[in-house]
């Protein structure tokens, strides 16, 4: 279910909210603070039995969860939910300690506020959730086309080294050949790079 390579909808368009929470009466509050943006469709689920099938079901743009009284045990539980559904995830909780803090950090949830339910206060903490969301999957998706970009140059490198060592070309000579091959089949030179070094590998 991921949707880190398709953000979703900026806070002014129509989403789906999960809201997590076993208290009717704290659902009603989050519910009363969401009718603030714009078409949102809030779907309240009251417990957390097979919550990540759940989830995964209704394919919601935003997850709320709201913890009273957490254990640690069913905090983990929710950080887990918050790295498998790859969408924004805000949490209310109404205690918390550093440690805690921290592992809300490096499970990807997007807001986490203690002590904080009030209906005036959901929709900007939402807002800033998705915001932060997008923000955060673009970095990640700029990182991970750097490293590929790398790992490309890396391999065409390779490639050219082999035809040097093979053919007695030069540098320039070995990726105009490779470059002339991608044109002439009508691939891209990461191709003929990785089929050169693939060759290479099968013949020892």
């Amino acid at each position: 279910m991921s949707d880190r390579a398709n953000p979703v909808p900026s806070p002014d368009l129509s989403l789906t909210i999960a809201v997590v929470d076993p208290s009717r009466a704290r659902a009603a509050v989050l519910e009363e603070g969401l009718r603030g943006l714009d078409g949102a469709r809030v779907v309240v689920i009251p417990d957390t039995v097979d919550l990540l099938d759940r989830l995964s079901a209704l394919s919601p743009d935003v997850v709320v969860i709201h913890l009273e009284s957490p254990s640690r045990d069913l905090l983990e539980q929710m950080f887990g939910v918050s790295r498998l559904v790859e969408k924004p995830v805000a949490m209310f909780v109404d205690r918390s300690d550093t440690p805690m803090m921290q592992a809300a950090v490096d499970a990807g949830i997007s807001a986490y506020i203690v002590d904080g339910l009030k209906a005036d206060r959901i929709k900007p903490i939402i807002e800033i959730a998705i915001l932060r969301f997008n923000a955060f999957a673009r970095l990640q998706r700029e990182l991970a086309e750097a490293r590929n970009e790398l790992a490309d140059r890396k391999l065409i490198d390779r490639a050219k080294g082999i035809l040097m060592s093979a053919r007695g070309l030069s540098e320039d000579e070995a990726y105009k050949q490779m470059r002339r091959k991608a044109m002439n089949e009508k691939r891209k030179i990461i191709d003929i790079a990785r089929a050169i070094v693939t060759a290479a590998d099968l013949l020892g």
